[in-house]
């Protein structure tokens, strides 16, 4: 019987792996779809080829930076990792590895939000090494990986911190020294919609992103073992469903219009938001959780235009703003009973006090600061080695598809024929 659980434990977080890289799909569509036409190769391919150096450097550094000996900052060891035998947490070494490879994926995709439609090519190159090498592990390893937040013990399933707000953060730290689109903002800061090209690809992306999520979240509980995941899965949706409606109500609401980009980014906020607590409240709370969610990401969304700060893919809102209420809310919500299970203690409105509230709180504002000013300063390094992080005036109002690789997403319609017909 300890053979067959340790098999299907196996197969399981492969499978959760296949849906947690399958997001990497519904990014691609989402981020491709949420910017304009003569941008949508560019941010499409580098979904593709940051991912590949992501994986390269995981390999190498990342993962002993996380799961490695620990001082309680970082990871000493198991570094260029290719252990299959070792058993950790009731996996094979080289499947838990896979499965915490697309988690680093994913955070550094988020941050690439900040980067859209301005940043040069070999940007994303550096930014991504170094991104993966030493932002994400480290925030992973005070949480994850046995250091000091960990001790503390901080509940963060399945990443609303490590994951979602650490790569809004570095999105925050691009979207400041990239500045805004060319036309984005008027003279006297009033904000232009620079529509994206294609609400099909985005609402066809979310639909991934919510399916991908099932693997994130419940595939997070490493094991099938008492079908734990079964309820994670349950907790998700509930979430993913009350975002959805929150946002779409809160957007008519206010507007007059059933806004289809802000229920869509509702459904992510709601996603973002249970990430942290899945494991570790009840039903009706996750449906609370996803509709504050909801209604948080709309008038984030228009604080951030207020503010002047472009973020083409609204990273900021859906996964920092959202990453932060969904790791606060175990602090308001977490049973006593799943508490005991996954780790911290029980939220305010179980008795538990201001404890594990004060532990999530210290959480966000030590990651948050730290992974900011890492991508800062990375990309205040990376600066001068590119001349300068942001394609010239004259490249960004020709497009990011033909400026940095030389062909267009839709060809057909940037022809030399289409031009002058």
């Amino acid at each position: 019987m300890e053979d067959t659980i340790f098999l299907l434990n196996n197969v399981w977080v492969m499978i959760a792996f296949v849906l947690v890289l399958l997001m990497q799909g519904g990014f691609i569509l989402l981020e491709a779809g949420s910017t304009r036409m003569k941008n949508a190769g560019h941010t499409a391919a580098k979904t593709i080829f940051t991912l590949g150096i992501a994986s390269l450097v995981f390999w190498a550094v990342g993962y002993g930076f996380i799961y490695g000996e620990t001082n309680g900052i970082i990871g000493t060891s198991l570094f260029f990792f290719g252990d299959f035998t070792t058993v950790v947490d009731g996996l094979t070494g080289s499947v838990d590895f896979i499965f915490q490879l697309a988690f680093a994926g994913i955070a550094l995709t988020i941050a690439f939000g900040g980067f859209a439609e301005r940043a040069k090519l070999s940007v994303y190159v550096l930014f991504a090494v170094l991104f993966t090498a030493v932002v994400y592990p480290v925030v992973a390893h005070w949480i994850w990986g046995g250091g000091w937040l960990s001790t503390l013990e901080k509940q963060d399933f399945a990443g609303s911190t490590v994951v979602h707000l650490t790569g809004a953060m570095a999105a925050l730290a691009a979207t400041i020294l990239l500045k805004p689109r060319i036309g984005r903002f008027n003279a006297d800061g009033s904000p232009n919609q620079l529509s994206g090209h294609n609400q099909v690809y985005t609402t066809l992306g979310v639909l991934i992103l919510w399916v991908g999520w099932f693997g994130f979240n419940a595939g997070s509980t490493l094991g099938v073992e008492n079908g734990f995941f079964g309820y994670v899965a349950l907790n998700t949706q509930l979430a993913a469903a009350a975002g959805t409606v929150a946002a779409l109500a809160v957007a008519w609401a206010d507007s007059g219009k059933g806004d289809v980009t802000t229920m869509l980014n509702g459904t992510l906020a709601g996603l973002v938001a249970i990430t942290a607590s899945c494991a570790f409240v009840a039903p009706w709370a996750s449906v609370i959780i996803g509709i504050i969610a909801g209604i948080i990401v709309h008038f984030s969304m228009k604080l951030f235009d207020k503010l002047k700060i472009d973020d083409p893919i609204y990273a900021l809102s859906v996964h920092g703003i959202a990453g932060i209420w969904g790791t606060l809310s175990t602090g308001f919500f977490a049973t006593p009973q799943l508490a005991a299970m996954n780790g911290g203690s029980a939220g305010l409105l179980y008795g538990g006090g201001f404890t594990q509230l004060g532990v999530q709180t210290l959480g966000v504002v030590s990651s948050g600061i730290f992974a900011f000013v890492a991508a800062f300063v990375i990309l205040l390094a990376i600066r001068p080695l590119v001349n300068g992080l942001r394609v010239s005036r004259e490249k960004e109002l020709l497009g990011l598809d033909m400026s940095e690789h030389g062909s267009y997403g839709y060809p057909e319609n940037f022809s030399p024929e289409k031009q002058t017909s």
